[in-house]
């Protein structure tokens, strides 16, 4: 055997010490767990800040309503998580567990009031399907199609009401002469643009390709499962009906003089039209959207205002704290 050589000078070197040495690398990752988990918390009291008066002034038309109608429209808006965590099940195949589910949609309701229109909501619910162990372009195509079968939900409950009730709306009020045309402009502007980034870039065309691949098999299995395919077209009819439900409730703890189906048809209008806005959470828009809808129902602007106010203290305000809580929860333990 050859004699050992002389050793360099220093400290010696286990290779037990060496091997803890990636345990340190995983500090600075927990270390932004922590600030992540209370993110949503801070986000919220900055927004709260920026419209502490609104705050204010639908507490104080809370405190006059009949509560048994609030206590209604309360109820309507915790069966909307429900109905959210039925359709997200229904655009997968793979089983989600059912309470997990529950809880990240109510942090999904959060986060989506505090990032522009969907994108929140998208997010957790992506992050959560991934951790389940779903793949990320199953996942993706799921978010694709619960967007497509709300909208159409939505858009083909609306249709339906005006066809009930044609009289619903005034669409003088609602919409500005002269205001049709540039917003059908302005549409066209940007499908035309979108078509002429798919011809132009490759690589673009070629992604959204593939994930339409995928998109159309995730929808053919889902819909290969009756009990998938039900859970997905009930729940997106229940969210929007449900959403609905809750203004009219608070319509009537109010006494607005609007029928119910009436004050239906404006919110399902008013919704429509802010997903074209990303505003985060449709704060600002939302309100005013409603506030026109319901004056084109037939309201007056005054009790519109009160009614509007009241009604998103309720869907918005009340939960946001909670919500935002249970997605830091959801983030500290690993869900999302």
């Amino acid at each position: 055997m050859l004699p050992e050589g002389p050793r360099p000078p220093g400290p010696l070197r286990s290779p037990v010490r060496s091997a803890r040495l990636p345990r340190a690398r995983s500090l600075p990752v927990r270390q932004a767990r922590h600030v992540l988990c209370l993110l949503p918390v801070l986000l919220v009291a900055v927004v709260a800040v920026r419209h502490r008066s609104v705050l204010a002034e639908g507490l104080t038309l809370l405190r006059s309503a009949e509560w048994p109608w609030l206590l209604g429209a309360v109820g309507a808006t915790c069966l909307t998580w429900v109905a959210a965590a039925v359709t997200r099940q229904g655009a997968v195949v793979q089983r989600l567990p059912g309470r997990r589910l529950l809880a990240a949609q109510f942090a999904a309701g959060a986060a989506n009031h505090l990032l522009p229109t969907g994108l929140g909501a998208s997010a957790v619910n992506l992050r959560f399907m991934t951790v389940c162990g779903v793949p990320p372009a199953r996942s993706s195509a799921a978010l694709a199609l619960y967007l497509l079968a709300e909208a159409v939900a939505r858009l083909g409950l609306l249709a339906a009401l005006l066809l009930a009730f044609p009289h619903a709306l005034r669409p003088g009020t609602l919409m500005p002469s002269g205001a049709v045309g540039p917003l059908l402009a302005g549409l066209a502007g940007v499908a035309l643009l979108a078509a002429l980034a798919l011809l132009l870039v490759r690589r673009l065309r070629a992604a959204v390709s593939g994930f339409l691949r995928t998109a159309l098999d995730e929808a053919r299995s889902v819909h290969a499962r009756p009990a998938r395919a039900l859970a997905l077209w009930g729940g997106s009819l229940a969210f929007p009906a449900l959403q609905a439900a809750g203004l009219v409730l608070v319509g009537r703890a109010l006494g607005l003089p609007v029928p119910a189906a009436h004050l239906a048809v404006a919110y399902l209008a008013a919704t429509a039209a802010v997903a074209l806005v990303p505003t985060p959470g449709g704060i600002g828009s939302v309100e005013a959207a409603l506030v026109v809808a319901l004056v084109a129902a037939g309201g007056a602007v005054p009790a519109a205002t009160a009614v509007v106010l009241a009604y998103r203290i309720i869907t918005v305000w009340l939960p946001l704290v909670p919500g935002a809580l249970t997605l830091g929860a959801l983030v500290r333990w690993k869900v999302i």
